[in-house]
């Protein structure tokens, strides 16, 4: 006696969102299109300036940034390490433009450790400048030896 198989069960279909919410999200969310030209690093310090005004401001209802720092330094630095796991998903599959993305959330969220813990760019951009033009391996092997211990770990040369 044959068997009857079930119908597969009929998924509704998804209910568009209004017309409106769809012109923003067609606006804002659009294809990118990277230039190169037209961006520059100076983005970052206006960015900084910007996360140290929320964080003044405290305004917790309005502000990412300062939700994200009155949650507090634990969870500002997980948020970082997450957008660098995700970025680091994009560039391993070799996906240029979501790379992009995933840079930007990264810096976005790294200002924001900057700013929680008091530090200025110009304090990054200076160690970076004593840095330049000596070879990472003879900087490594610079750092003083409690570097080493206080990580834990002998993967630090």
């Amino acid at each position: 006696m044959p068997v009857a198989v079930p119908a597969p069960p009929v998924k509704a279909k998804a209910k568009k969102p209004p017309k409106s919410v769809r012109s923003v999200e067609k606006r804002i969310l659009k294809p990118l299109d990277i230039a190169a030209a037209g961006g520059d690093a100076t983005v970052l310090d206006r960015l900084w300036q910007t996360v140290e005004q929320r964080r003044l401001s405290g305004d917790v209802n309005h502000s990412h940034s300062a939700r994200l720092m009155a949650r507090g330094t634990a969870k500002v630095a997980q948020k970082l390490g997450e957008e660098a796991v995700e970025c680091v998903i994009e560039a391993t599959q070799g996906h240029r433009a979501e790379t992009i993305l995933e840079s930007a959330d990264l810096l976005y969220h790294l200002v924001v450790v900057w700013v929680d813990a008091g530090i200025k760019p110009e304090e990054v951009w200076a160690e970076l400048q004593r840095r330049e033009g000596i070879s990472g391996i003879a900087e490594k092997a610079a750092r003083p030896k409690g570097i080493v211990r206080a990580a834990r770990t002998t993967k630090l040369p």
